[in-house]
């Protein structure tokens, strides 16, 4: 799919934080845009401004970068989403910058040994920290400082509804349907908390994972290709808006069919 535009203001007059809103091109040439870079434009051009965070500065300000070259507000900050302190430090850069903060979107994920027999207690742990405790945190940032009407995106996988041989990225990745309920059932009225669940993209990270996996290109789709990070981005978009003011505690699947297909 080619780039998204926008399809009008939905998001305007809002301020929202996208962790993890850099992206990493793993040396490709010409690499797809990614779900946080693509995300943190569309969402400005819906009319937000936006604060990108990552833990890499060069990514955070060249996303920045493209925002602003839209006409848009953007600000960075920079930090390990899953150490509580930074996260704190982000959320209020990003309050300070924009001038208010009612929206997040947790695009936080990495992934760390092989195997049960190929996976450390290391590895198992800073996974889930970076995984799972980086969403547990923002929400619980935003279930304490978000006013009424806010709204957050958690980015799942459809790795957490699979067996897969990266045990710790899948189990992190099913705990926040959990964290995603939770959330949203203590956040209501007042805040909505819904979890996007992307199948197989066509991102940076993707192209490595087939490069290392070639059977992941061969992977039976009913929409006949794998999706983009636009498409994502839309996904995001709709549900930070008021579009979706009765949608909370949900998880939205952007898979092309792939969770309901039968297997060959």
């Amino acid at each position: 799919m080619s780039d998204f535009a926008g399809i009008g203001a939905r998001l305007e007059g809002r301020s929202v934080l996208v962790v993890g809103g850099g992206q990493q091109d793993y040396g490709m040439r010409d690499p797809p845009i990614g779900n946080g870079r693509a995300m943190s434009l569309l969402l400005a051009r819906e009319g937000a401004a936006v604060a990108i965070a990552d833990i890499d500065p060069d990514a955070a300000e060249q996303t920045a970068a493209l925002v602003r070259e839209d006409g848009r507000t953007a600000v960075t900050t920079i930090g390990d989403a899953g150490e509580e302190r930074d996260l704190d430090r982000m959320f209020d850069e990003a309050r300070a910058g924009m001038g208010g903060l009612d929206g997040l979107v947790m695009n936080v994920g990495i992934a760390g040994g092989i195997g049960f027999q190929g996976t450390t207690v290391e590895d198992w742990d800073r996974v889930l920290a970076v995984n799972l405790r980086s969403h547990f945190l923002g929400c619980k940032r935003a279930l304490s400082s978000f006013a009424d009407g806010g709204s957050v995106v958690l980015i799942g996988s459809l790795a957490g509804r699979e067996s897969m041989p990266i045990p710790a990225y899948a189990a992190s990745k099913a705990a926040l349907e959990a964290v995603c309920r939770n959330a949203a059932v203590e956040g209501a009225p007042r805040l909505r908390v819904n979890l996007l669940v992307p199948g197989l993209i066509d991102t940076s990270l993707g192209r490595l994972a087939t490069s290392i996996n070639p059977a992941r290109a061969d992977v039976r789709i009913p929409a006949g290709r794998h999706g983009s990070a636009w498409e994502v981005a839309q996904c995001a978009a709709f549900l930070l808006s008021d579009q979706a003011s009765y949608v909370t505690g949900q998880s939205l699947v952007v898979d092309g069919g792939l969770s309901v297909a039968v297997r060959t």
